[in-house]
């Protein structure tokens, strides 16, 4: 695994000593070799660190060329199926100097062009420079696992693996894109294309770009919609399932490929769960498993963990987070995670990768498995909200609403009486009141799109309103209404995970997963997310997925098969810190460092009195969503890191 970096600019060539200070920024993602490549004539450079995976020698040296040296790469990623291109190309007449991938993929450019991109099963983001064509290229994986931003404007083009090496560089602009802040404050990230800056982009996920003099242009070569569009695959639940268990046991072996130690990150839950159970079952030797815990009742799986991997008889590590390390960690977040990122779980997934970094340098995480097996509880209320109250007669779902419009939100035990009969599932509690008030004032005509965003949102709209201090233009919903409407005769959950795909998976659990692993120098990589297992199951039968209230179906019995239905079955509670019972004790110190009153008054983005009344109500014990005040200060630490 690596860092990736570089240029391309119609003006003047980027000094090397520029290019190097860029480069530098990323040692951590590549701690063991690095390499330049500055191409005067063209005003081209591109720049490269590397982590050692295959071919541990030098011949692995980036950035990397063709033998006449007319292609160029600098790559960032594991295609792992390299063998079997090197292979086919070998009956081609090409001659090869390493064992390392780096070269299939720069031989494979040379034989089929950027159509190569088809080929390659795996997580990459990749710059080809064609100096016969003058053409560069910049690639990022189809589900986005790999990294890649780019800043473009006044003729030249940056782009890295992360922000912070486009930084370094004279021309870039620290300029934060304010309007997009109300975006992060919602979900807690900042969808792709967009970044916090202006001018700068992250490449998105089955996506690739081409600069030919000084016109970038974008295409995508991969779409998981497609596959949801397509005709489902037929078969019995048997037939299907069998199919299923064979390309997961494909995909996990593809990525135990490696000449360095592999580990798993054991989480207790069904997916990790999985992915341990059928490696272990098919490898000869114990692999190597680390999970983090909590001393906090409801949170801590770490019990579970070391249940199933005493099971299958995995060596197992387990380590357990104080709130002393926690605090240390919170001030690092900055540095590691060089845009706004709100989700709290950074936290343990850092410590893990530092835990599994003692003894392995590639970590197989399972993430993906909820967006593809409808595994999110949020789904069950997107099913019971539609079929169980939007297909009531219009005239009854409008004085419903009306009347929760209207409502009081203390009258909570009001709301309750004149809803329980439809959705007992609610909880009697004003914040999920709230939620579910807003969630159908928003949805009242089908409107998917809002649902979705108005579920997933921790601030409303109308608190926005109160919290931010200037006028901005909310528009970057791109993603969410080119998903709806490329998918309009898909089930609702087909849609729901599709969303989730595009957004929420490459937007922060692939980006939390990616810089946490990559600060310790570690590779993650992610055994869910082979393209060819993607699409089989976009194809599987809804029926399949999500089975009479049960999530995961298939995948649970595929599991069943290898562990214990009772080491499995409980509520599920995701990778999560006690981050309420940390702010309110220990870590309150960081809340009025960051976010106390004359502190926001005097940067003029925020409310600071509003503010300073929901950190109230927070400490004093009124019902606050604890992300309201961790997206706020994480973005105001990031602040004082960057700008």
């Amino acid at each position: 695994m690596c860092g990736i970096v570089g240029f391309c600019s119609i003006n003047k060539c980027t000094d090397e000593s520029i290019l190097r200070s860029m480069r530098d920024t990323l040692a951590h993602r590549g701690p063991d070799d690095s390499g330049l490549y500055i191409d005067q004539e063209h005003n081209v450079g591109l720049a490269h660190t590397r982590l050692s995976i295959l071919d541990l020698s030098s011949l692995g040296h980036q950035p990397m060329s063709n033998d006449n040296g007319s292609v160029w790469i600098t790559y960032n990623g594991e295609v792992y199926n390299f063998k079997e291109i090197r292979e086919e190309l070998e009956k081609k007449r090409y001659a090869f100097k390493s064992n390392t991938d780096t070269e299939v993929l720069v031989k494979a450019y040379e034989e089929w062009g950027i159509d190569c991109v088809h080929k390659f099963i795996g997580m990459f983001a990749f710059a080809i420079w064609d100096r016969n064509q003058q053409k560069l290229y910049l690639v990022r994986d189809r589900v986005g696992v790999k990294p890649l931003y780019y800043f473009f404007k006044d003729g030249i083009l940056l782009f890295a693996s992360e922000l912070k090496a486009l930084i370094k560089h004279p021309n870039f602009r620290k300029e934060i894109n304010l309007s997009i802040l109300p975006h992060y404050l919602r979900f807690g990230f900042i969808q792709s294309p967009y970044t916090i800056f202006h001018d700068t982009f992250k490449l998105k996920p089955g996506h690739y770009l081409c600069l030919y003099k000084n016109k970038l242009v974008e295409k995508k070569y991969w779409d998981i919609v497609d596959f949801y569009n397509a005709d489902p695959i037929e078969g019995t639940e048997e037939e299907i399932t069998l199919e299923l268990e064979n390309l997961l046991v494909n995909s996990f072996k593809y990525r135990l490929i490696s000449d360095v130690p592999v580990g798993v990150f054991l989480s207790g839950g069904l997916d990790s769960s999985i992915v341990t159970a059928l490696l272990q079952h098919n490898i000869g030797s114990k692999l190597k498993t680390f999970t983090i815990g909590f001393d906090e009742s409801g949170l801590n799986e770490a019990d579970w963990s070391k249940s199933i991997a005493s099971y299958l008889g995995t060596d197992h590590t387990e380590y357990y987070l104080s709130v002393e390390e926690a605090a240390n960690i919170i001030y690092k977040i900055p540095e590691i995670y060089d845009e706004p990122l709100g989700d709290h779980s950074v936290i343990p997934t850092y410590l893990v990768s530092q835990l599994a970094r003692k003894d392995v340098t590639v970590a197989l995480s399972a993430d993906g498995g909820d967006e593809l097996f409808c595994g999110y509880s949020r789904y069950k209320a997107y099913v019971r909200l539609y079929e169980k109250f939007l297909r009531l007669p219009k005239f009854l779902t409008n004085s419903v609403i009306k009347s929760m419009t209207s409502l009081n939100p203390s009258r909570v035990d009001d709301f309750y009486r004149t809803f329980q009969a439809v959705m007992p599932e609610v909880k009697e509690i004003k914040d999920k009141y709230i939620k579910w008030r807003d969630m159908l004032i928003e949805s009242n005509n089908g409107n998917l799109i809002e649902m979705y965003k108005c579920n997933l949102s921790k601030w409303t709209t109308e608190e926005l309103g109160g919290i931010i201090d200037y006028k901005y233009n909310y528009s970057y919903d791109a993603a969410y209404v080119d998903t709806i409407e490329s998918m309009p005769n898909n089930e609702l959950l087909n849609k729901v995970m599709a969303l989730d795909f595009k957004t929420y998976l490459p937007d922060d659990i692939l980006t939390k997963v990616d810089r946490a692993t990559m600060s310790v120098s570690l590779e993650g990589r992610e055994p869910f997310l082979d393209h060819r297992l993607l699409e089989f199951v976009a194809r599987v039968p809804l029926k399949f997925k999500y089975h009479e209230g049960t999530s995961k179906y298939i995948l649970r019995k595929v599991l069943y098969k290898h562990i214990p239905r009772e080491l499995i079955e409980r509520p599920k509670q995701g990778f999560v810190a006690p981050l309420s019972r940390w702010l309110k004790g220990e870590l309150h110190q960081v809340v009025k460092e960051y976010l106390n009153e004359d502190r926001l008054r005097r940067e003029g983005i925020f409310n600071s009195e509003v503010v300073s009344s929901y950190i109230k109500d927070f400490y004093s014990g009124v019902s606050i969503n604890v992300n309201k005040i961790w997206f706020l200060l994480v973005f105001q630490m990031w602040k004082e890191k960057w700008t």
